[in-house]
């Protein structure tokens, strides 16, 4: 979601900068589709981050002692996300 919203920022952005020629007194058009540009590069790339951290995978195996007797005993998790899940 976070990649949708930053490309439409940025498109929203682009337009207000270089296709609207409108001159408002109290506000300047260029400079909010110049920051609106820079916001949607920024959550693009927060995105991209984002995706490519839950795509890790995690291994944890953990060794004891058995209270009750002498035995060892080894446990293992293994938690990954499936590749497909941001596509």
């Amino acid at each position: 979601m976070s990649i949708g919203a930053g490309i439409a920022l940025f498109a929203i952005g682009a337009i207000l900068a270089f296709a609207v020629n409108v001159e408002v007194q109290w506000v300047n058009l260029d400079m909010i589709g110049y920051i609106l540009m820079g916001a949607g590069l920024v959550i693009f790339l927060v995105g991209i981050v984002l995706l490519a951290r839950r795509r890790r995978s995690e291994t944890v195996t953990r060794s004891a002692v058995d209270p009750a007797g002498t035995e060892r005993v080894t446990r293992q998790s293994s938690s990954s996300t499936d590749d497909a899940v941001g596509l």
